[in-house]
Formats: C-alpha cells, structure tokens, sequence
C-alpha cells in the first residue's frame, strides 16, 4: 500500500491499509480479504479488468427505454442551476447505450456533513476516469444520488466545524429533500462569527449562503452546493423522488407489496452472515408511505394495507390502483432503495462507506429474485488530512502512520516503553521467572497433586506480582515522561477529534478555509479508488 506525503521534509512511510487502521468492521475487512464465504454475496469483485464482465452484463439487463425519461427528468432539475459544459455532456451522453454510471449516495447533510461526504464523490468521479482510459469505447457518468426521502433529519441537521458543533433546530417530518430551507440565514449568521474574515472565509459564507437562502427546499440546496463544489468535474446530480422514474418501479413496487420477496431473501442471507454484525434488518413490506410531511411504513395486518401511525388503509386492490396512479406516493427504505437505483441507472458500481458496503451484501439475493443485475461494491476512500505544521510534528515526535491510528493508551504505552532510558518492559524476568517453575513442575510431577497445585498458585502469584511492578513502573514513566507525551496526545487529538476518525467529525469547511479551491483538486489528484489505502495527504 503507498501514502501519499507530499512534504519536502523526512516522514514516515507506514503503510496502513483498511485491514490494518483498526477502523473497519469484520465483514468489510473480510470482503476485502476476498474470504470465500462472503463471495457468494457480490457479483464481481472492484478490480479494473472485472468491469468488462459487469457492463456487459449490465448491458444486456438493462432497460434502455429509461435512458429517455432519465435525461428529461435530469434536465428537468437543473434548470435553474449554472451547469458546466462536462455536467451537460455527461447528461447528454445517458442517451447512449455506451454509456454507463458510477454511483455514490448520500444524506442531504447540513453544508455537506463529515468531509467523507467529498471522498465520496471524489471516489466516484476518479473511477470514471480510470474506466474510460481502460475502456475508451465507452462512456462513464459519475452520479451522486441524494437521499431526499429519508425522514431522520437528526441525522443530517447539523456539521462540526473546528471542533464545534453547528444544528439547525426546527419540527419536521416528512421527506427531508422537501423540507423548507427557511431559517438557515439566521444559521448563517452564528456560523459567519467562526468563520472570521479573508477571502476563503468569504468564499464559505457566499457558498453556504447561496445554497441555502437561494434554494427553497433542502434537495435544491443541496444540488447546488454539491454542484458548485464539483460541477467542473462533471458530476451528475439526481433527486429521485420523482413521478416520472418511481413509473419505472411499479412492477417492482407491486411485487413487494404483494409477495414480500425482499424480506424473505435479506433473511435468508442474513443467515449464511451469523458470525458478523448485521447492518440493517429487513421489515415484512421495505416501503413507504409519503406525502409533503409524511413518510410512515407500510404494514400488513388483518388483510389490509395499513398507514403506521395514521388511519389510512388499503385494501389489496386499493393500494395497487394507487401504485399505478401516484407511484410517487411509494418510498422505498434502505433495503429497497438499492433496487430502485439500479433500476433506473445504467450503473455499474457502488460506492459507500464500511456500513453501506456492509448492507449492501444483504441483497444479491432480493436483486437475483427481481432480475436485476447486482453492482459492484467499491468501499470509498478514506483520508487523513494533514497540515504541513502537523506533517513536522509527526517527524520531530518520532511517531509513524500506524503509530497515530492505534488506541490512544496502546500509543501512549508503547512510546514510554521507546523513550524510558531503563527497560519498562518486564517480559525477560517474566520468561526468566517461567523458566524456573518448570523446573519445580517436573519435580511437581513426581509427587502429589496437592504439590502441584501449590507450584501453580505461587507461580500464579509472581507473575502477577510482576506485572503489578511492570504497571507502577510504566506508570512512574508516565509521569516523568509527561511533557513529550502531552505533546503525542495533543497532535494525535488534532488529527483523530474525540479519538475519532477525522473523516466522520470535520467538515470540508474547516480545510477549504485553509486550502481555498484547491483542496478539491488536491483531494481528485491525491485519492485513488482502486486502491484500498487510508490516504495521508498534507495539505
């Protein structure tokens, strides 16, 4: 695995992979280990040449009729947004049978979220490039599909900027997409005193300003921000809930209320996967209801269609004129949204975090039984971002990669154990100490098992002894040492906030203060999808 250190002065060079950085859960540390008993899960593994195999799979299970509806319905939604020539092209060329797409999706986060929001779709659009210069004869469309039917707004109405958290607080319910932006200009307000002043500042404010104040639902915003931030690397941005392509998954919409299949296939997989945590767990229909300020789950109970939490209900009959009169009414849920994009994108791979991933192979089975052609599942990248004042404190402090990523107490033992002039480490005397006792448990053997018993406990005894010793001493180091480890701990805070993945706190704000327009074209240049590395860039 290689880092990226782009530094003029000496740094360490640990590789650190996925497997290795400690932040990755079982399933996904196996699914990139190439375990067998996972492969039965996905369709084709994330290398360059497996790609040929899947668009022509996909090719051929595709329905090109979409193409059309897929174009107007983009055309559509960004009528009033400043659309780079790339950005048209690229919606241009869905029309052709050539052409296929790569896809992130992503929660309408407040101004982004976590930064892994741009690693996202950094991810995205880099595959693309890989594919078209291996595979010229076709056309490749980075998509970012936003969630605007999710209806937790706890989860996305607020970032961390600089170690503070920012919440927008209002009563919602409902589809966030369609959820009013009114309010955030006072949000803006409090936000502007943290930013402070100069011409990155500024660019953050007007940023946030115009895609909140100038955008009257969250989807709009959204579209906006993610569109200025990366229209001139040709993004396409897609709300799906619309009319027009919810047309193109009646049948499928049909098929779950009626039969239920996604429940019963996620449950059988769930089974082959009962030595890992399970990411999400399938209900009897994966559908919802939704209107304006509605979305509740769709329930079977006494031969009825019930709305939860509502007085609405259906008979069979009734709820399957409304399918085919307003499909927009039906939402899927995580395990049926997958399905939903795959079949109305010509899409060729996913892309999401350990979690998605981790969902995701819950459902090779749901897309076998519906006949459509499963993705592949790329984890996206991760980074580390790092400035050149931390790069040199990395260096001065003698720590490695692998060194920042541990456990903080393992970190802060081990370097005491590095630094200490006498040895804190007591692992000699304790071989020493073993060594004896089996001399005493040879003698032992010859007699009776009282005597043995008695030689385990003493044995038992000193080495607990030592340990104990080996603690106070490691703790007596501590304290002498307690200047140099300040400074560990303090950089290792700065760069891991609340001992946490930089990734998952920070928000791109934080860095473009810094960076200004280049951070998006350090971060394009710096990150590779193919290559399944935690990436150190130094800004």
């Amino acid at each position: 695995m290689v880092i990226l250190l782009k530094t003029n002065f000496p740094m360490p060079t640990d590789s650190i992979s996925y497997q290795n950085s400690g932040y990755f859960s079982p399933l996904i540390n196996d699914y990139l280990n190439h375990q067998s008993n996972l492969q039965s899960l996905y369709n084709h593994f994330p290398t360059i040449e497996n790609f040929e195999k899947q668009l022509i799979e996909k090719q051929q299970n595709y329905n090109s009729n979409i193409r059309e509806i897929l174009v107007s319905v983009l055309n559509k939604q960004y009528e009033l947004l400043t659309v780079s020539e790339l950005t048209k092209k690229n919606i241009a060329l869905l029309l052709d049978k050539n052409t296929f797409t790569i896809t992130t999706g992503h929660q309408l986060n407040l101004f982004t979220g976590p930064i892994y929001f741009i690693y996202k779709i950094i991810s995205t659009i880099n595959l693309t490039k890989e594919l078209k210069s291996k595979y010229p004869n076709y056309n490749f469309v980075p998509i970012y599909w936003m969630t605007t039917e999710d209806h937790d707004f706890e989860e996305i109405n607020y970032f961390n900027f600089k170690g503070k958290k920012f919440q927008w607080n209002r009563e919602t319910s409902g589809p966030v997409g369609r959820l009013s932006t009114e309010g955030l200009d006072e949000f803006l307000t409090v936000f502007e005193k943290e930013l402070g002043s100069g011409t990155n500042a500024d660019a953050i404010k007007n940023l946030f300003k115009d895609a909140y104040a100038n955008n009257d639902s969250l989807a709009n915003a959204t579209r906006y921000l993610a569109n200025e931030l990366f229209r001139d690397y040709g993004l396409v941005i897609l709300d799906a809930d619309n009319s027009e392509l919810k047309t193109e998954f009646i049948p499928y919409i049909k098929e779950e209320l009626v039969h239920q299949t996604s429940n019963k296939k996620v449950l059988e997989t769930i089974a082959k996967l009962k030595e890992y945590a399970i990411q999400v767990n399938p209900r009897e229909i994966n559908l919802f209801y939704i209107e304006d300020n509605l979305r509740e789950r769709i329930l079977f109970e006494d031969g009825k269609y019930k709305i939860n939490n509502t007085k609405i209900e259906f008979s069979e009959n009734g709820i399957l004129e409304l399918v085919d009169k307003n499909p927009e009414k039906f939402s899927p849920n995580v395990i049926l949204r997958p399905l939903y994009q795959e079949v109305i994108l010509p899409n060729l791979c996913y892309i999401g975090g350990g979690g998605e991933i981790a969902y995701w192979l819950e459902l090779k089975a749901t897309f076998e039984a519906f006949n459509c052609t499963f993705p592949i599942l790329l984890l996206r990248n991760s980074a580390l971002l790092v400035t050149p004042k931390q790069a040199v404190k990395v260096a001065k402090l003698g720590l490695t990669w692998i060194d920042l990523f541990s456990k903080q107490e393992e970190l802060i033992n081990r370097k005491v154990v590095e630094i200490s002039e006498i040895p804190v480490d007591f692992s000699i005397q304790k071989d020493f100490l073993k060594q004896q006792f089996s001399e005493l448990y040879a003698i032992a053997n010859q007699t009776d098992k009282s005597f043995l018993g008695a030689v385990k406990a003493q044995e038992a005894k000193q080495i607990k002894g030592l340990d104990n010793l080996e603690k106070r001493l490691l703790k007596a180091q501590k304290k002498k040492y307690v200047s140099e480890l300040e400074r560990i701990i303090d950089l290792q805070n700065d760069l891991f906030p609340n001992q946490s993945l930089q990734e998952r706190k920070a928000n791109f704000s934080e860095f473009y203060l810094e960076s200004g327009k280049t951070l998006i074209e350090k971060l394009v240049r710096g990150l590779n999808p193919l290559e399944f590395n935690f990436t150190i860039l130094t800004l």
